[in-house]
């Protein structure tokens, strides 16, 4: 994903880069995050009314001093990432960015993409991977475990430990092959497939979460899965995102006979945080035996919902839904992990030589729910920073390491 992504470009300058990617490169998260980027962009905006909303929204489980550094990096983030070209929307008489407001923000600071924002990143970055001469692409591979000093190498009363690699299973031969590093990044993502409902793709299963916490590092706040609030529920169809900012430019949810519900659960109506507007809708489906609830965005206008959101637009409408004349029918779906990997600001995690960055992590940004579109600003801040330390250490010999044992049954 993005994390992944921006920490490889960031030193393949300097250093040999190996990225193993379980599917396609483009199989991540980031791929399909439709909202944007969080940046103070704005004159009428603060790094301290972001913090103070990430905190909030995070219910007071929000490190100050994390969120301080993410959001101080927003506009320094957008910026390297309009150098790469990604084409961020426009306002049409000013030409900046088009900022967008989602829930639980005070300020419009979403920096997007229309309503396809990840996989604008997402292919941009991508181009630049795989023309870089310095990145070696290993797709369709999936890690299997981190090789340690102490468990790999077994030596005995070793008072050190270190990461020196791991141990990828090719996923067309079934056979596993062994990858030395003088550095690892674990950039695996979430754990939202363990869910029936989710609008993750299917390679979100936590297998970089498994793999610290096995290497001996510490693993925080996993109790806490954000719900988006709006998945579109189709019985034929895979999960699919309803983008925030479709509330956020004026979609109102609404029962089956019209009328609307968040009013009576937070003063801020829709765009209320996601947990507050997810548990909102769940009691209503519950206390009305319903399937799903409405989200309507008819009175926005045909014109103005195909350009702002040709994404769904187009989804809906192969699904026979007309998003101009109809209500979008939606529920709450398994969204992010809060917690993760614990790392610090740099990406360091407990075990020397191993980093950890984006959705895989717990840096203390997130508390107990994340803000809407700060996951991809703290990829590119995180990423960029953990990349940057890297970059502090000589070049080192690649350490020798043991070949994977086939009759491993760990």
């Amino acid at each position: 994903g993005l994390a992944g992504l921006t920490s490889a470009l960031k030193l393949a300058n300097h250093k040999k880069v190996l990225i193993v990617s379980k599917r396609e490169i483009l199989d991540s998260s980031s791929q399909w995050a439709q909202g944007g980027v969080a940046a103070v962009m704005s004159y009428e905006d603060s790094i301290e009314s972001h913090v103070k909303d990430t905190e909030f929204v995070g219910s007071g489980l929000t490190d100050p001093k994390v969120a301080s550094f993410v959001a101080s990096h927003g506009k320094e983030a957008i910026q390297w990432l309009t150098d790469l070209n990604v084409p961020f929307s426009r306002d049409d008489t000013t030409h900046e960015f088009h900022l967008t407001k989602e829930g639980g923000h005070s300020h419009r600071r979403v920096v997007h993409a229309k309503d396809a924002t990840g996989k604008a990143i997402q292919t941009t970055l991508v181009e630049r991977v795989k023309t870089h001469p310095n990145i070696t692409l290993l797709e369709n591979h999936i890690a299997v475990d981190l090789i340690t000093e102490k468990k790999s190498l077994k030596v005995e009363k070793i008072k050190s430990n270190r990461c020196l690699g791991a141990y990828v299973l090719n996923n067309k031969t079934g056979k596993v092959i062994t990858v030395a590093s003088q550095e690892t990044i674990l950039a695996a993502g979430g754990v939202s497939k363990v869910y029936l409902y989710t609008t993750n793709p299917d390679v979100s299963t936590g297998d970089g979460v498994a793999m610290a916490w096995r290497a001996g590092c510490r693993v925080a706040n996993m109790e806490f899965i954000q719900f988006h609030p709006t998945c579109l529920y189709h019985p034929k169809a895979k999960s699919f995102l309803i983008s925030e900012i479709v509330r956020g430019e004026g979609g109102l949810l609404k029962l089956p006979d019209g009328s609307r519900f968040m009013d009576a659960y937070d003063e801020r109506g829709e765009l209320a945080s996601r947990d507050i507007v997810a548990r909102a809708i769940d009691f209503e489906m519950k206390k009305h035996g319903l399937d799903y609830v409405h989200l309507d965005a008819t009175h926005l206008g045909k014109e103005f919902l195909q350009e702002h959101f040709p994404t769904i637009y187009a989804r809906c409408s192969a699904l026979g839904i007309d998003i101009s004349k109809q209500p979008i029918p939606v529920v709450p779906a398994a969204h992010y992990t809060c917690g993760g990997v614990v790392t610090d600001l740099k990406g360091h995690t407990d075990l020397p030589g191993l980093y950890a960055v984006g959705e895989a992590t717990y840096t203390g940004l997130h508390g107990a729910n994340r803000l809407a579109s700060n996951s991809l600003l703290e990829c590119v801040v995180i990423g960029k920073a953990a990349a940057q330390d890297m970059l502090k250490h000589p070049l080192a010999s690649i350490p020798e390491v043991p070949a994977w044992d086939e009759s491993r049954v760990e």
